[in-house]
């Protein structure tokens, strides 16, 4: 599967984003699908994830309550809907899929083989 993520940009401190990934192949309603994000001179860390039942999701402590993962099958898309964005927020956003993943699982970076190439977030105070 091939992932194509867009929708970052600049917004001021407060603001709101939408971030979009598209996926090509097959099979996306089996996927668990992730949100990773990189700021500068720090390691990828996890942001939210949706296993292949919707209802299923997980979030990391700093965007919970904040973030909201979504996925439309019919559309082979998942989202990340970002709102009272923080400047901490910064980053290249990346989204991950794979088969098989288990919940407990579904935070590991290393649980995805399939990446797409990121969108730059900036939150300016």
């Amino acid at each position: 599967v091939q992932l194509q993520a867009s929708g970052g940009g600049l917004v001021q401190a407060g603001g709101s984003l939408r971030l979009s990934c598209a996926a090509s192949g097959q099979s996306f309603s089996t996927y668990a699908l992730g949100w990773f994000r990189q700021a500068p001179e720090k390691e990828r860390e996890f942001v939210a994830a949706i296993s292949w039942n919707p209802d299923t999701t997980s979030y990391a402590d700093s965007v919970k309550g904040r973030f909201t993962i979504s996925r439309d099958n019919a559309k082979n898309t998942v989202y990340l809907q970002m709102n009272s964005l923080k400047p901490e927020d910064t980053a290249v956003y990346y989204c991950a899929a794979d088969q098989g993943i288990i919940y407990s699982e579904m935070r590991r970076s290393r649980a995805y083989d399939y990446w797409g190439q990121g969108t730059l977030v900036t939150v300016s105070s």
